[in-house]
């Protein structure tokens, strides 16, 4: 079976890096599908975005939603990487790379790991204002439960 490569990290990392780890001398290949997902600075209003995580048990969740889209969509291989810290606006905080034999599979397995990451691994999200007042934690949105649900 294919293992993922699977890390939570305070570092950033290169997306071509990462790619060119999975498909080096790899002839079987027919796609690379990528989402690196940045911290948006919210129209000005954030000056970063703190992330936390449950240590262990993210990587251990990230890891059982990996092994799942491998099984499910016969991807030749997969990298997640999430970031945490205090993360500015325009770095990068999540990676997921599938590949697979053809488009549609690593599309999907892409889309499934990044829609279980946002609902089940334990990460969270703190907003630092831009102007310095007070902000929160960032509450989970209905919207990413329905992504997810349509994987059931």
């Amino acid at each position: 079976m294919t293992m993922p490569t699977i890390r939570v990290q305070t570092d950033d990392f290169d997306l071509q890096s990462e790619i060119d780890l999975l498909t080096a001398g790899r002839m079987d290949i027919g796609a690379v599908v990528s989402f690196c997902g940045l911290c948006r600075d919210e129209q000005g209003a954030l000056s970063a975005l703190e992330l936390e995580h449950y240590p262990g048990m993210a990587e251990a969740e990230m890891n059982r939603i990996a092994l799942l889209a491998i099984d499910r969509f016969s991807l030749l291989g997969l990298t997640a990487i999430h970031r945490y810290g205090k993360i500015a606006p325009g770095a990068n905080i999540v990676l997921v790379i599938a590949v697979a034999s053809h488009r549609q599979a690593a599309f999907d397995g892409a889309n499934f790991v990044m829609d279980f990451l946002k609902t089940s691994a334990p990460f969270w999200k703190k907003e630092h204002a831009a102007d310095g007042s007070p902000r929160s934690w960032v509450d989970a949105k209905d919207a990413d439960d329905t992504a997810r649900d349509r994987w059931r």
